[in-house]
This record gives C-alpha cells, sequence and structure tokens, in this order.
C-alpha cells in the first residue's frame, strides 16, 4: 500500500490481513475494546478475536467464531444453520465481556454473555430467530410482516454495555433493546423508522431507508448509516430518534433529497456515495463513505444538514472517487469501498473491504 495515499491525518499507518495461512476475504465489521481486535471477515462467514492488537501484517487469531479451524470458511460452516455457525456475519460489538454479532444472512443476532475463549463457541443467545436452528427472513420468509422479535439482513450493532441498538437493514428500521437480551426471540422495546413493529414499507425520506450501521456516544448523540439515500442520519439525543426525524443530514441537503453524491460528476466535502458506517470520535464524527472510498472527518457534529467535512482521509482531495488514476492497474494503493470504521483511543482501524484487508493507523489530533 502507498500510506501516502491515506493523506495528512494520519500516521504510522500498516496493513493488517489477518492469518497468513487464509488471510481475509471482504471483511465488513471491525470494532476494538479493551485492546482486543474483533474482525468480521464476512467472506468467509467467520469473526475473528485476537485478545491484543496485532502489530504486524498477519498474525494468528486467538478465537475464531463461525468455524471450526483457520481452514474453514462454509456458509454455516458447511451444514445446517446452529448456535456455532455464522454466514456472512457483518456488524460487531464488544466491551471485553460480552460480545455481540450481526449474523446478517441468517436472520438473526448472536450473543455471547462471555468473552468466547475456543473455536466455534456457541452463542448464548440469539434474537431475530425462535431458536438456533432457524434462518428464514422475519422467521416466516421474505413475504412476512416484521413483528416486534423479527430480523432481516441485520448487519448493524451497537451498545452502550446496556442497552442494544440493531439495524434491523431490510426492514428498514433499527431495533431498540432496553437491556442486551438474556432470553432468544426476545422483543425489542422501540424502533427508529417505524410507526410500528409491523409496518414494514417506508412512505418517506424522514425515515432511515437502509439503515446499516447505528453508533451512539456517550453524549447521547445517535447516528445512522442510511446506505440507500446516501447519507448519515444524526440525532442530538438518542431518545428523540424513535419519535421525531433526525436533527441534520450529512450528505444531503434535506429529507426529500437522494442524489449520489448529490448528483454530482465528482464527489465533494459534503457528500457521500453508499456510505456504510460512521464513528463518533472526540467531538465529531469520522463518516465511512464506502463508495467513494474515503473517509470525511468533521471536528464536530453537524447541527445542520449538508455540512462540509474539515478533513479526509483516503483520497488526494475531496473531488477524487473510487476511481482514479492510482487505481488503474489495481486498487492495492490506496484504501477501497471501506465498509466499517471504528476508532480506539487515537487509532483509527478501518475495514477496508474491497481490498480485503485492515488498515491501521494513528489520527493525527
Amino acid at each position: 500500500m502507498d500510506y501516502s495515499t491515506l493523506g495528512d491525518n494520519i500516521a504510522n499507518a500498516y496493513v493488517f490481513r489477518g492469518a497468513k495461512q487464509k488471510s481475509f476475504l471482504a471483511p465488513r465489521g471491525v470494532f476494538v475494546a479493551n485492546n482486543k481486535l474483533f474482525v468480521a471477515d464476512t467472506g468467509q462467514n467467520r469473526v475473528f478475536i485476537w485478545n491484543s492488537i496485532p502489530s504486524s501484517e498477519f498474525q494468528e487469531p486467538d478465537v475464531i467464531l463461525g468455524q471450526l479451524s483457520i481452514e474453514d470458511a462454509g456458509r454455516n460452516a458447511n451444514s445446517k444453520v446452529t448456535s456455532k455457525t455464522l454466514h456472512y456475519p457483518s456488524g460487531v460489538w464488544s466491551n471485553g465481556e460480552k460480545l455481540v454479532v450481526a449474523d446478517a444472512w441468517n436472520h438473526r443476532v448472536l450473543i455471547w454473555h462471555t468473552m468466547p475463549t475456543k473455536n466455534a463457541q456457541p452463542a448464548d443467545t440469539v434474537l431475530g430467530q425462535p431458536d438456533f436452528e432457524s434462518n428464514h427472513p422475519n422467521v416466516e420468509g421474505q413475504a412476512a410482516d416484521p413483528k416486534a422479535n423479527t430480523l432481516n439482513w441485520p448487519y448493524g450493532v451497537f451498545s452502550d454495555g446496556k442497552s442494544l441498538w440493531v439495524a434491523d437493514t431490510g426492514n428498514r428500521r433499527v431495533l431498540f433493546f432496553n437491556e442486551i437480551p438474556h432470553k432468544n426471540f426476545a422483543q425489542a422495546d422501540k424502533v427508529i423508522g417505524k410507526p410500528t413493529f409491523t409496518t414494514r414499507d417506508y412512505e418517506s425520506g424522514n425515515d432511515p431507508v437502509w439503515p446499516y450501521s447505528v453508533k451512539v456516544n456517550r453524549k447521547g448523540n445517535l447516528a445512522i448509516a442510511d446506505t440507500q439515500l446516501y447519507r448519515t442520519l444524526i440525532w442530538n439525543d438518542k431518545n428523540d430518534a424513535y419519535k421525531q426525524p433526525a436533527d441534520a443530514i450529512i450528505g444531503q441537503r434535506d429529507f426529500d433529497s437522494a442524489g449520489q453524491n448529490q448528483f454530482r460528476l465528482t464527489p465533494e466535502a459534503n457528500t457521500l456515495n453508499w456510505t456504510y458506517d460512521a464513528c463518533f470520535y472526540k467531538e465529531g464524527i469520522l463518516v465511512c463513505d464506502t463508495g467513494n472510498s474515503r473517509i470525511l472527518a468533521f471536528d464536530t457534529i453537524p447541527k445542520e444538514n449538508d455540512m462540509r467535512a474539515n478533513a479526509l482521509i483516503g483520497r488526494p482531495d475531496f473531488n477524487t472517487s473510487s476511481e482514479y488514476k492510482d487505481n488503474l492497474l489495481g486498487t492495492n494503493a490506496a484504501i477501497y469501498w471501506p465498509f466499517s470504521i471504528t476508532t480506539h483511543g487515537d487509532k483509527l482501524f478501518i475495514a477496508d473491504t474491497g481490498n480485503h484487508r485492515l488498515v491501521i493507523g494513528d489520527l493525527k489530533t
């Protein structure tokens, strides 16, 4: 990788590819807690845990979830769905003691209430399905209406250590649980983006249309990456999200706008293209502008629509998109279609999905 392509806001960057024997394939989830690294190796249907943050290009994981060994990569371990298997895992969250995984294509969320210590360790709790052996969307199939305890392609999860938010992407909503459930098939307590738990379709751009990730910071700000409308929605108070539209929109002028890069030929400091994640950082927010293969940095959390980013990571300027001259012979030189970002202290972790790797570096503050 040409680390200069990350720009002036990142220092000491390096590439991490996972296990040398069978490295990452399209990783779509990354999270760090208590110096532990968690990666959803999405394309190979497994989640890795490292008990300390790797500092070299390759390192064997301490724990593999979804598969028995590093050589294995099959959907649901090439068998039927169980408490031990995964199919296209995406979002991950942990506080170093518990672990929550969005098992997207099994239409469920898996919870380990104590940190897994062995390969293919079974989950303790399942959300979205009545048991560990079921995996149909909304339990009864794609045509079924959602309920307070069903899921359809859940891609994102987040917790503050007590409550749990689930980006129930295929049902175009975010589910909220007052407490991290211990009971299988638990019903959510609240819903963001829909008037009721059984509402399926959307009527206006006021609601999240394809919520892929959800994040909450210590001040109670809430961000939802609304992929299909090329925007990130911000609520100043997470408790308002259940009863009113977002307070600010990143990437669009208003709720009626839905243009890819606002229908412009090139991106700018205030536009987005297939955004899949965001991450609060200090007093501001980082937005994963996946389709433009860059990360936009805002020094403060936007209070109004269509604000311009203060800084940029991954491209030489705000007008350069995914496809540019340095990619003519391949995408390896720069980040390409990053799906997930997280921070740990001042260190940034990028799931560089299109290049099948993580990019790790120090944020300059």
